[in-house]
């Protein structure tokens, strides 16, 4: 008996009675209906630019009123009909009309500012295009000061040395640099050494940036501005001096999405956030992401990820007001979470090492990029990275019938 008494309130609750809207609900619905309606057939306009004479043809005033007193009688109709599914339909359409003029307005507001980045205006550096080298792709690999072994290791497999690296970038477009910042004492012996080995290699990318591990988000978000201030790019890649990289593979990839607007291409994951103090990749700020527990927002890990140029634009303009949080991948998800963007799960870009990518390779999937996911890099990667290029590499002519266009 307990049991069918408590049921009955339940049972109660499935139907109830339809509420008929109060006459302020009522105006409230008519009245958004009403200028989202103008604003999306493009009435609001007419009305505007109506000539001001006389007759039909005049202000407009009779006809706007006509059509609001007709939308609003509709909306009576609605609502004496008592059906409440009529109503909520009503409101959904209109809810989904405001949502698409916000996207419009949102991918207006990008363009807006990539147009005023090339006029050199916005909060940060100047990255007009005019008169920069153009490129397809500028590589940017992240490397430190005691890096010296891992930079060779690269140059010996995938990075190509002297006047390759030159002729890579005339006829193919195709950019690759060492990125690295100066010592906390300029001048330096850390300093002289880097001057040392660009002035024999010249396949470095100089920031005005103070190198540390706990600056890797400042460093990219000052890599990114630099770039896009030195060569006018469709896409600026970041990537690790413990990756392999295909570079033939990773251009042809790119090469896909070069027509849609703001691509956020990489291994797209949602990892912890780490509150606890002392474990790596510890986060400060870990209550903005919610309770003990919860994950970051999907994000590209960051051994290797590539963005478009009107989002290097985006970042160089807003640079001094784009937050940094501890993790590097973490920062650039952030800067791009609440745009018009579309993230590229590209899973070519995280294979595995052997045998991994050399299954891959064998059965004509060729990775774009490998490293170990338990080591954020390949483990112990200037031992192993002439192996792994020899077992995964895509050959030394394939980036060289890469086409651009």
């Amino acid at each position: 008996m307990m049991a069918l008494s408590e049921r009955q309130p339940q049972s109660e609750k499935k139907a109830p009675r339809a509420r008929p809207m109060s006459a302020k609900a009522v105006f409230v619905l008519c009245a958004t209906s009403f200028f989202v309606g103008l604003l999306l057939s493009g009435r609001m306009t007419t009305r505007l630019t109506a000539p001001s004479g006389s007759g039909r043809g005049g202000s407009g005033h009779g006809s706007r009123i006509s059509l609001f007193s007709d939308d609003c009688e509709h909306r009576r109709k609605l609502e004496e009909s008592n059906n409440p599914n009529d109503i909520m339909n009503e409101v959904s359409r209109t809810h989904q009309a405001i949502q698409s003029l916000d996207k419009s307005v949102s991918s207006l507001e990008m363009e807006l500012a990539v147009e005023r980045a090339k006029r050199n205006g916005g909060l940060g550096a100047s990255v007009s295009s005019k008169g920069l080298p153009k490129a397809f792709v500028v590589v940017g690999i992240n490397t430190a000061f005691s890096s010296k072994k891992r930079r060779d290791s690269l140059r010996d497999t995938w990075v190509p040395r002297g006047d390759k690296l030159r002729r890579l970038e005339k006829e193919k477009g195709i950019v690759v640099r060492f990125v690295i910042g100066h010592s906390a004492t300029p001048g330096g012996a850390l300093d002289r050494a880097i001057d040392v080995e660009d002035a024999e290699t010249r396949d470095f990318m100089r920031l005005d940036h103070v190198e540390g591990y706990h600056e890797l988000s400042s460093k990219t978000r000052i890599y990114f501005t630099a770039a896009v201030a030195t060569w006018d790019a469709a896409f600026y890649v970041k990537v690790d001096d413990d990756v392999h990289v295909n570079l033939g593979m990773l251009t042809s990839r790119l090469a896909r999405y070069r027509t849609t607007p703001r691509v956020y291409v990489g291994c797209m994951k949602s990892g912890p956030v780490l509150s606890q103090k002392g474990v790596k990749y510890h986060e400060p700020e870990s209550w903005k992401f919610g309770d003990e527990g919860n994950k970051y927002f999907r994000h590209a890990t960051g051994q290797i990820y590539a963005i478009s140029r009107d989002l290097a634009s985006y970042i160089s303009i807003n640079q001094p007001i784009l937050h940094r949080f501890a993790n590097e991948d973490v920062s650039l998800g952030a800067w791009l979470i609440g745009l018009e963007v579309e993230h590229i799960d590209d899973r070519s870009l995280c294979c595995a090492t052997p045998p991994d990518c050399e299954w891959k390779k064998q059965a004509g999937n060729v990775c774009a990029a490998s490293f170990d996911w338990s080591c954020s890099g390949i483990c112990k990667s200037v031992d192993r990275m002439r192996a792994i290029h020899s077992a995964c590499g895509e050959g030394d002519g394939a980036v060289w019938n890469f086409a651009a266009a």
